[in-house]
C-alpha cells in the first residue's frame, strides 16, 4: 500500500489487519518500536503509517507542496517566523538530548522557550518540524506514540548526511522542471502506488499523493515500459496476476485506504455517502461484495454493527464472526 492513513491509530492497525494474516495490533506497535514503521505527515499533509525505508521517497516528493499552507497556518495560530525557527531548534535539541518524547513533553520544552503552543499552534509547529525532516512519530510510550529525531532514529536509512535542507522547498521545488533523479523518484512513487492501488488513473495518483497532475504524469511516463493502459485512463502494472476475487464480508476501520486511494469512492459507498463519510471523517464500515453495507463502532471493547441495508442472514453471521476477530486482534 506504500502509505496507510494514520491519524486514527486504531484505523491504521485495522488497515494492516485487513491486508495481512497472522498479525495482531500489538505487532504494529512492535514494528514502531523496532524502527520498521513510522507515522508522519506526508501525502496531502495527512499523517500516514509507512515503512521506515519509504520515508526518504515520500518525504522528498510529497512535502514540498505543503510548505505554503503550513506557514499560513503558523501565522494564523500566532506563531511568527522567529518563533517557528526557535521551535525547530528546541525540538531538534530536545529529541537529540532526551530521545523519544511525547507531544505533551515537547509542549513543555516549547513553552519554556516562549514558542506558542495554545490551541492548534503546537500541532502546526510539530508539522513544520516534520516538513523540515527533523522529526517523525516513532515508538509507543504507553498508549501514546512519541516523536523521535529523524537523523538518529532512521540513521541506517537516511544516512549520516541527512539534514533538514534536503526536504526544503529549494531542494525539491514544485515549480522547477523535474530533474532526471526526480523523474526517477516520481516513477518509483507511481510504481509503488499502482502495486497497491492499480488499476488507477493519473488523477487518482495525483490526489492520493497530493501532487500535481504534471508530476503524476511524469511518474507514469518514467515507468511507461512497466505499465499498461487498460482504457478509460486506467493504468496498471504489466504482468500483474489476474485480479483477485472480492474479499469475504469484512469489517474495515476508520479512514481505510479503500476510501482514500482513488479520486472517487462512489463505487464503494454509493448512496451511503453521508453515513460512511461526513465532513472529512471516514467511519469504520462493513464491506460486502465490494460495497459498504454497514457502519460499526467499538464501545467498551466490543464491536457494534449498524446495518445500512438488508443483507442475507449468512452474510450477517459472517460479519458477526469477523467482529469477534476484530475484538481479538485489537486486544492482543
Amino acid at each position: 500500500m506504500l502509505a496507510i492513513q494514520g491519524q486514527d491509530p486504531r484505523g491504521a492497525r485495522l488497515a494492516v489487519r485487513a491486508r495481512s494474516e497472522g498479525l495482531v495490533a500489538s505487532d504494529v506497535d512492535g514494528a514502531l518500536d523496532q524502527r520498521r514503521l513510522i507515522v508522519t505527515w506526508v501525502n496531502r499533509g495527512t499523517l500516514h503509517l509507512i515503512r521506515a525505508e519509504d520515508y526518504p521517497l515520500l518525504q522528498s516528493l510529497t512535502t514540498p507542496p505543503l510548505w505554503t499552507s503550513c506557514r499560513t497556518r503558523l501565522r494564523q495560530t500566532g506563531v511568527g517566523e522567529a518563533a517557528a525557527e526557535r521551535g525547530l531548534a528546541i525540538i531538534a535539541k530536545a529529541l537529540a538530548d532526551e530521545g523519544p518524547l511525547t507531544r505533551a513533553q515537547l509542549r513543555d520544552r516549547l513553552d519554556s522557550a516562549d514558542v506558542p503552543t495554545v490551541g492548534q499552534a503546537l500541532i502546526h509547529v510539530l508539522f513544520y518540524a516534520s516538513l523540515h525532516g527533523i522529526c517523525v512519530r516513532g515508538p509507543m510510550l504507553g498508549k501514546e506514540q512519541a516523536f523521535v529525531l529523524v537523523r538518529d532514529w532512521l540513521s541506517a536509512i537516511v544516512g549520516d548526511g541527512w539534514t533538514p535542507e534536503r526536504t526544503s522547498p529549494q531542494f525539491v521545488s514544485e515549480g522547477v522542471h523535474p530533474s532526471p533523479s526526480r523523474d526517477a523518484a516520481l516513477g518509483e512513487l507511481a510504481r509503488r502506488y499502482l502495486a497497491g492501488h492499480g488499476p488507477a488513473t493519473e488523477a487518482d495518483l495525483a490526489r492520493w499523493a497530493g501532487l500535481s497532475l504534471r508530476d503524476a504524469r511524469a511518474g507514469l511516463a518514467a515507468i511507461s515500459r512497466r505499465i499498461v493502459d487498460r482504457g478509460d485512463g486506467l493504468f496498471d502494472l504489466r504482468r500483474r496476476e489476474e485480479p483477485a476475487p472480492l474479499p469475504p464480508p469484512r469489517l474495515l476501520g476508520a479512514f481505510d485506504p479503500l476510501l482514500l486511494g482513488w479520486a472517487s469512492r462512489e463505487a464503494v459507498i454509493g448512496r451511503h455517502k453521508g453515513l460512511v463519510t461526513t465532513n472529512g471523517i471516514f467511519r469504520p464500515f462493513a464491506l460486502v461484495e465490494g460495497r459498504a453495507v454497514a457502519t460499526w463502532g467499538y464501545p467498551k471493547g466490543k464491536v457494534a454493527i449498524e446495518h445500512l441495508e438488508r443483507v442475507p442472514k449468512t452474510t450477517a453471521r459472517r460479519l458477526e464472526a469477523d467482529a469477534r476477530e476484530v475484538e481479538s486482534y485489537l486486544s492482543s
